[in-house]
């Protein structure tokens, strides 16, 4: 299987505006922003999508989620941000690489859509 944009990404083969990187995963603004800040938090390691995570996915799973805690704060949302986790095709997936979506800058509506 080839590499998806964001394996790409995390392994620096192609630029992006890094937010924040670790040896598990990576955060960068989204090129087609819906918010004003928009982040994507991507695992290093691929996983297609969280329908497809395991029980041993489960330290990076949390980690990713207490980095995008930690990027919001970073990037000051403390009034509040959204994650979104996209699942598939109807999910709204577009990469099959499991990431999280930080959007925030802005009061958030409800449904999102």
């Amino acid at each position: 299987m080839s590499k998806t944009i964001f394996q790409k990404i995390a392994d620096q083969e192609i630029s992006a505006h890094l937010v924040y990187e670790d040896d598990q995963v990576v955060a960068f603004r989204d090129l087609h922003p819906q918010a004003p800040v928009h982040v994507l938090i991507v695992p290093r390691r691929p996983i297609p999508r969280l329908a497809e995570a395991a029980a041993g996915d489960q330290a990076v799973l949390g980690h990713l989620l207490l980095k995008a805690a930690e990027v919001a704060r970073k990037l000051g949302l403390g009034n509040g941000y959204r994650l979104v986790i996209n699942n598939g095709p109807d999910g709204g997936e577009t990469v099959p690489h499991l990431h999280c979506h930080l959007l925030g800058g802005r009061p958030m509506t409800w449904p999102p859509g």
